[in-house]
């Protein structure tokens, strides 16, 4: 971050910024940058010239803002930027943004080559985060709204490259991550068990290597395997395509012989079919949706003249 008050005043902003080590944040925009710079020459970057501009940052739809570290990671890296936030401009919070009613969330200085080599990355990024962020909050107020007390998660079914971005808005928007990469978490699909011969052969061979520090999840197809897996030592038990009344009548036959195994619902729920889904005994309800199916929130990026 440029300058010594960069820190709180991203804090102030982005509550939860903390949690993006700026080492690993600043790699990954080195390399979205890379990908998006040019090959050799920057014409565009020549005709504008390194004259200091200043440029607007507008939401353009509404939504729920999210991926503020992001952006401004990005003109960080550009060099030579800096931005000021708006009081409005706060992670988590609706904003009724439209085309004709447009939203002032910050204004960017810098070399004006600097502001355009940024511009691109940093309005996807933004959009993107805000998109995920946006349809999770309206899952968590769903959930809310039906008193189910347990959690809304993503999975792991993110865009290669940009998954800390979509991780990241799901808990801006008030859902659950879900495991954030193949070492948080074991989880041991179809494909694990074929292999290993049978659920207890999966979860005993997992346990002997995942030790006290990770949790152990299968994905079950009925309640047997269920069963199977609770009995073998798994912690969490996936309840994977079932129709939603035969996933709380499971779930409670599951719940009453194994009191402490984690249960959670997946497989195919969207945000309009996941209230059928709400039951006492399922504690996290997964959507593959919330990173694959959301709608991106429109921002611009124009250089004030």
């Amino acid at each position: 971050m440029n300058g010594h008050q960069a820190p709180y005043t991203m804090k102030n902003h982005a509550p939860l910024s903390s949690l993006l080590p700026p080492p690993q944040i600043s790699s990954i925009v080195h390399s979205w940058l890379q990908d998006d710079m040019p090959s050799h020459f920057d014409v565009g970057g020549h005709v504008v010239g390194d004259e200091i501009k200043t440029a607007q940052l507008l939401m353009k739809s509404p939504g729920v803002l999210a991926g503020l570290p992001f952006f401004q990671t990005v003109f960080d890296v550009c060099g030579d930027c800096t931005i000021e936030w708006q009081e409005v401009s706060k992670e988590g919070t609706m904003l009724d943004a439209s085309a004709s009613n447009k939203i002032l969330l910050a204004t960017v200085t810098g070399p004006v080559s600097h502001l355009l080599r940024g511009e691109r990355t940093a309005l996807n990024t933004l959009s993107r985060c805000s998109g995920v962020a946006t349809l999770s909050h309206k899952c968590k107020q769903i959930a809310n709204a039906n008193n189910w007390k347990g959690m809304v998660a993503g999975t792991r079914k993110t865009t290669p490259g940009f998954r800390l971005v979509e991780k990241y808005g799901l808990l801006v928007g008030g859902c659950a991550t879900h495991r954030l990469d193949l070492s948080q978490m074991v989880m041991l699909k179809d494909n694990h068990i074929w292999s290993a011969g049978s659920i207890t052969n999966a979860v005993k061979k997992a346990a002997t290597v995942a030790g006290f520090s990770q949790k152990i999840e299968v994905e079950c197809q009925s309640l047997e395997e269920a069963m199977e897996a609770a009995e073998a030592g798994a912690h969490i038990v996936m309840l994977d395509n079932f129709e939603p009344h035969q996933l709380k009548s499971d779930a409670a036959k599951l719940k009453k012989s194994h009191p402490h195994v984690i249960v959670e619902a997946s497989g195919g729920i969207t945000i309009e079919t996941m209230s059928d889904y709400f039951d006492e005994n399922v504690d996290v309800i997964s959507q593959g949706k919330l990173t694959q199916g959301y709608d991106c929130i429109d921002f611009s990026l124009k250089i004030i003249h």
